[in-house]
């Protein structure tokens, strides 16, 4: 099977030495050209992630269309922002033979599209048809071929079957869902939640407060997705509750990283400058609190960590007023 992935940055290149292993023919596409023959020159991405070795075939390319026509699965691993702009580019060349799999997580500010809705919105012939593959998947540890699992989903299931089947193997088991709602949200909020679990990290707040603060920010996920048509259920399976354990505990995880460094004191502007890849968590936080007053759904905790990030709000005072919130029933 040939396999295209559309994004050359960590976990994009991780996956493609995942599928390279598996057995597919693989190409792996990054928009900066100096970028790309760096990368096909050197055969290792250096900025992204040094010391590993791509193999000779994996072909490297900064031509889109090249890229497109060269898989049946085109799997998009860019940052949530990049979106827009790289399905726009694929457009011309994305047939109905192809099938889109989207391994990016975040929610886009502005319209508050979810990423299958932006795919699918500027490839028109992708409506209905995109896959999202989410779960518990820290890069480094992928690469280093530890078991992992995720979850496909596509609002039809014999779409993430052919996923499921074609990306399967000894070191990363697929399951599948309909609830592509569920599915993205949960990957995209959780990122939200592990800058909380930083941030209590970064206080020196010990394992009460962390447990306390992701169990309700499962129920905070579940309340969301309820609202948007997502199935609770699917916040406890692994692209909720999985994937926000694996990235609140992580010392890999850049969202996580971000919430620590506040916790110590730092400014976020400071933290970000210094970072190279991008921690989803800080623009989807804004994506979160304007879903919860679209759809009047209550998000205290969301609505703290924007607060700390972008009203300079200190971390003991956010604890502090979620501590002292009118007394209720656990839901």
């Amino acid at each position: 099977m040939n396999v295209s992935v559309i994004g050359a940055g960590n976990w994009g290149t991780v996956f493609a030495l995942y599928l390279h292993r598996i057995g597919h023919k693989v190409c792996l596409y990054e928009f900066f050209r100096e970028r790309a023959e760096r990368i096909k020159n050197e055969r290792e991405n250096k900025e992204f992630l040094p010391g590993h070795f791509i193999p000779e075939p994996i072909k490297i390319t900064s031509d889109i269309e090249e890229a497109v026509n060269f898989g049946d699965f085109l799997v998009i691993a860019q940052p949530s922002h990049t979106i827009s702009a790289i399905t726009s580019h694929m457009k011309p060349y994305v047939g109905d033979d192809h099938l889109i799999v989207s391994l990016s997580k975040g929610i886009e500010p502005e319209t508050l599209r979810r990423v299958s809705e932006i795919i699918e919105d500027n490839i028109p012939s992708q409506r209905d048809r995109v896959v999202a593959l989410s779960g518990p998947s820290i890069a480094r540890e992928v690469v280093k071929g530890v078991p992992t699992t995720l979850v496909a989903s596509s609002k039809h299931i014999n779409l993430a079957r052919r996923v499921q089947y074609n990306f399967s193997s000894k070191l990363i088991r697929i399951y599948t869902s309909k609830d592509i709602v569920g599915v993205e949200l949960g990957g995209s909020l959780k990122n939200v939640y592990a800058i909380a679990a930083g941030i209590l990290d970064g206080l020196g707040l010990g394992m009460n407060a962390k447990a306390a603060l992701l169990t309700r920010a499962i129920a905070e996920m579940k309340r969301l997705g309820r609202a948007m048509g997502g199935r609770p259920a699917t916040f406890s399976g692994l692209s909720g509750t999985g994937d926000l354990i694996v990235t609140a505990f992580s010392e890999q995880s850049r969202n996580h990283h971000v919430g620590k460094e506040l916790g110590k004191g730092r400014k976020l502007d400071d933290i970000l400058s210094e970072m190279v890849e991008v921690a989803e968590g800080v623009n989807t936080t804004r994506s979160a609190v304007k879903l919860g007053e679209k759809y009047g759904v209550e998000l205290p905790i969301a609505r703290e960590v924007y607060h700390v990030l972008f009203n300079g709000k200190s971390p003991q005072s956010s604890i502090e007023d979620l501590m002292t919130r009118k007394l209720k029933e656990e839901d």
